[in-house]
C-alpha cells in the first residue's frame, strides 16, 4: 500500500518529490475535481436545453459607476461554490459522524480525535454538504430538482474515486476476514484476499488477509455512474434522477456493510452499523421520490398530448 503516493513516485520512477502528497487526500480531490467537471458539462447541456435557468451576476464588463448591472450565465458559474461546500462543509461533517460513531475514543483523547487525518464518515459529509448546498441553491433561485439531477452522476463516480485513495492508504475501511478457502479459481487474489502491508493504521494482517471492499466499491460505483449517465436525458420529472441516486447510493452501501468492518449498536434487538441504517434510509426516502417524481411527469405528459389532440384543427379526410 502507498498512504502517501510520493512513495510511488520514489519505487517506481528513482526519484523523491520535495513534499508528501497524501493517497487518501489527492484521490478524494480527484474525485471532486472530475464530479465538477461533469457538473459543469451537465449545467451548460441542461441551460442550453432550458432545463435549467441562468444565475445572475453582475456584468463584469460594466465600467460606469453607481449600481452594477446584472446578466445572467449559464448555471456552470455556481460549480465552483458548490464543490467548494461539497468538499468544506463534507469534510467537516464526515468528520462529526465519525466522533459520533467513536464517542468512546472521542471522551478518552478528544484533540486526537478532532485533528487528526484520518478518520471520516462519508455519510456524515454527505447529509451536511448537502444541507449547505440546498441553502445555497436555493439562494441563488435555482431550480433544486434540476441542480440535484445534474450532481447525481458526478457524485456518485467521485465516491469510487475516493474509496480507491481508501484502498492505497490502508485507513481502516476494508472487509472482514476473507475465506481464503472459498476463493474462485479464476479471480485473482488481490481482489479477494488482501493483507494491506505498509497501510497507515499499522495493523499487520498477514495471517488475517480481508475483504478488499474499497476496490468493491470503487466498481459499483462505476457502474451506476454508467447507470446515471446513461438516464440523464431521460424524459423525467425533475429529481427523480437524484432520488434513483440515493437508491443506488443506499443500496451499494447497505450490502457492502455485510462483509466491511464497522462499529456497530443496537436497535431493536438487532445489531447494525450506523453506515447500514442511513443506507436504509437513503433507500426508503429514494424509492418515495422515485414514485412521487415518475407517475406526475407520465400524467403531465398525458395531459399536454390530450391538450394539443383537443386543440389541433380538424383533418379532411374526405
Amino acid at each position: 500500500m502507498y498512504p502517501r503516493l510520493s512513495d510511488l513516485f520514489t519505487d517506481y520512477l528513482g526519484f523523491s518529490l520535495p513534499f508528501p502528497i497524501n493517497s487518501f487526500g489527492f484521490m478524494v480531490a480527484l474525485g471532486a475535481m472530475v464530479a465538477a467537471w461533469i457538473l459543469q458539462k451537465e449545467f451548460d447541456r441542461m441551460y442550453a436545453a432550458g432545463q435549467l435557468k441562468g444565475v445572475k451576476i453582475p456584468d463584469p464588463d460594466h465600467k460606469g459607476k453607481g449600481r452594477k448591472r446584472m446578466v445572467t450565465v449559464s448555471p456552470s458559474f455556481a460549480v465552483g461554490t458548490i464543490t467548494m461546500l461539497a468538499i468544506g462543509v463534507g469534510f467537516l461533517g464526515a468528520r462529526f459522524f465519525h466522533i459520533l460513531e467513536n464517542l468512546d475514543q472521542f471522551f478518552r483523547a478528544p484533540a486526537e480525535m478532532i485533528f487528526t487525518t484520518g478518520g471520516f464518515t462519508f455519510y456524515g459529509g454527505l447529509i451536511l454538504s448537502s444541507v449547505a448546498i440546498v441553502y445555497y441553491v436555493r439562494k441563488k433561485g435555482m431550480d433544486l430538482g434540476s441542480v440535484a439531477d445534474g450532481i447525481a452522476p458526478g457524485a456518485m463516480l467521485a465516491y469510487g474515486i475516493g474509496r480507491i485513495g481508501c484502498h492505497l492508504s490502508g485507513d481502516g475501511d476494508w472487509g472482514i476476514m476473507a475465506d481464503v478457502a472459498a476463493k474462485p479459481d479464476w479471480l485473482p487474489m488481490w481482489l479477494w484476499a488482501e493483507t494491506y502491508p505498509n497501510n497507515i493504521l499499522g495493523i499487520d494482517l498477514s495471517m488475517t488477509p480481508v475483504y478488499p471492499t474499497p476496490i468493491y466499491e470503487f466498481v459499483a460505483s462505476v457502474v451506476i455512474f454508467a447507470i446515471l449517465w446513461s438516464f440523464r436525458k431521460h424524459a423525467h420529472q425533475t429529481g427523480w434522477l437524484f432520488w434513483v441516486y440515493l437508491v443506488f447510493n443506499g443500496a451499494e452501501r447497505f450490502f457492502i456493510e455485510k462483509i466491511r468492518v464497522n462499529n456497530t449498536m443496537e436497535i431493536f434487538g438487532q445489531t447494525v452499523t450506523q453506515a447500514e441504517v442511513i443506507a436504509l434510509s437513503l433507500i426508503l426516502i429514494g424509492v418515495i421520490g422515485v414514485i412521487k417524481t415518475w407517475p406526475a411527469r407520465k400524467r403531465a405528459d398525458s395531459a399536454a398530448s390530450s391538450s394539443s389532440a383537443a386543440e389541433a384543427p380538424p383533418t379532411d379526410t374526405a
